[in-house]
């Protein structure tokens, strides 16, 4: 089910997924922030500047919930944070389930970009992080997911710095690479 990929840091053109890092989790509107929103923020813009830096493409998901959901289109918690800095030109994908790349838009879009891997960063390591991860696996994509660029809430029975913890290993368990946003801005 999941390939695994080679070498330390993603491809030169691998692009950068920023997966629902929209409004509804960080406001504490409908529910809490996202653990560590703050921190998420600044490792996300220090990524995405990363990617632009390298000439790396950056492109958003928008979950799109439906009616009555705090991501429901038109929602005060549905467009992509404002504080992450989204560039005119950097394409929004939107989804109504958890794999991104069930909208065939950001596979063709990935294809262009001549990338043969994705680096994903995002909201919610356990639903739809993970699932982006097992899409891209099926579309026949290399991953790196940023360990510290996704996050959660906590659940009943588990932190969701246990959450992360534990999706962190199975991903690469399953053959995602891994790599810190120092490792990676540093480079």
């Amino acid at each position: 089910m999941f390939a695994a990929t080679s070498g330390t840091s993603p491809a030169a053109t691998a692009p950068l997924i920023v997966i629902d890092l929209q409004a509804g989790m960080f406001d504490g509107v409908a529910e809490p922030p996202i653990h560590d929103a703050d921190g998420m923020v600044a490792r996300t813009r220090a990524l995405i500047e990363w990617a632009r830096r390298s000439g790396r493409k950056v492109a958003f998901i928008r979950h799109d919930g439906p009616q009555g959901d705090p991501l429901a289109p038109g929602e005060p918690g549905w467009p992509v944070w404002p504080a992450l800095g989204q560039a005119e030109d950097e394409p929004t994908f939107a989804k109504r389930v958890g794999d991104a790349f069930s909208n065939a838009a950001l596979a063709e879009w990935v294809a262009g970009q001549g990338a043969g891997e994705v680096v994903l960063i995002g909201a919610q390591t356990d639903f739809c992080v993970a699932a982006t991860v097992k899409g891209a696996f099926a579309a026949g994509l290399g991953v790196t997911v940023v360990s510290d660029a996704h996050s959660t809430l906590d659940a009943a029975s588990e932190t969701a710095a246990e959450i992360i913890a534990r999706h962190n290993a199975a991903f690469a368990a399953a053959g995602v690479k891994l790599a810190t946003t120092k490792a990676l801005t540093d480079s």
